[in-house]
């Protein structure tokens, strides 16, 4: 293919790869891990869970702006986190921006994580073992 098209910049190549292969089984799997691609903060890294995001959109859809693809990746994450983004990031902001205000609101407040419950059981001393240690 080089040697029938000579020369060209990424883009160009980008572009000339997606009108080949991809069809429309290609678009049905990238929308459907798109869609159940969700954000945990416990597993994933806001920079690469982000990023991943923003990749499979725009091989999706090229001609999208990265304003869009930015607002489309800021609804998944929903809720408290989305609106703490928000309120930080004016429009229009960069990618780099949301992931910014995103990793710091992740370390600096709980919004985004889950409440994990402790057992009781772990917490609470049996009288057993008290006694056992009294000589």
């Amino acid at each position: 293919m080089r040697l029938n098209h000579g020369k060209h910049d990424c883009s160009w190549w980008k572009c000339e790869i997606i009108t080949k292969w991809a069809n429309n089984s290609w678009r049905f799997k990238m929308e459907n891990s798109f869609e159940s691609d969700i954000y945990n903060s416990e597993k994933d890294i806001p920079l690469t869970c982000f990023l991943k995001q923003k990749d499979q959109l725009s091989a999706l859809h090229p001609d999208m702006s990265y304003s869009m693809i930015n607002i489309k990746i800021l609804r998944k994450f929903g809720g408290e986190l989305e609106h703490a983004i928000e309120c930080i990031c004016v429009e229009p902001c960069s990618t780099e921006d949301y992931i910014n205000a995103m990793e710091d609101i992740i370390t600096r407040t709980r919004i985004g994580k889950t409440w994990t419950r402790v057992p009781m059981e772990s917490k609470m001393v049996s009288k057993t073992s008290r006694e056992d240690k009294r000589p």
